[in-house]
């Protein structure tokens, strides 16, 4: 079950990802790997100040992290954060899955009648 702290923490993390640019930023940095802003800056319509601050609702809600290499700093996609709204759909659908059950057996019972 979600915990208290980690229901503010799936709240930022929806948030974060609820937007369509963020959510082509992560899937980008998931599949090439770690960027410099201005690298993702290039792939998108977008200024480099736009695609900056998205990075930083990202970081915020700790889907991405910022590396420094000497002189450049690089965005990391980070996956954990992503587990939690993976258990809350869990949680859905277990939650269906016994509601299903029930309305199975309403409708047998009432077949059977």
């Amino acid at each position: 079950m979600v915990e208290r702290n980690d229901t503010d923490l799936l709240s930022t993390v929806l948030k974060a990802a609820s937007d369509p640019k963020r959510r082509s930023i992560l899937t980008l940095l998931a599949q090439e790997g770690p960027l410099r802003i201005t690298d993702i800056a290039a792939r998108f319509d977008i200024s480099l100040n736009a695609v900056s601050k998205h990075i930083k609702v990202l970081e915020t809600a700790g889907l991405v992290t910022r590396r420094t290499e000497w002189r450049e700093h690089l965005i990391e996609v980070q996956m954990g954060p992503l587990s939690l709204v993976d258990q809350w759909f869990n949680e859905l659908r277990s939650i269906w899955a016994l509601r299903l059950d029930a309305l199975e057996a309403a409708l047998k019972e009432d077949d059977n009648d």
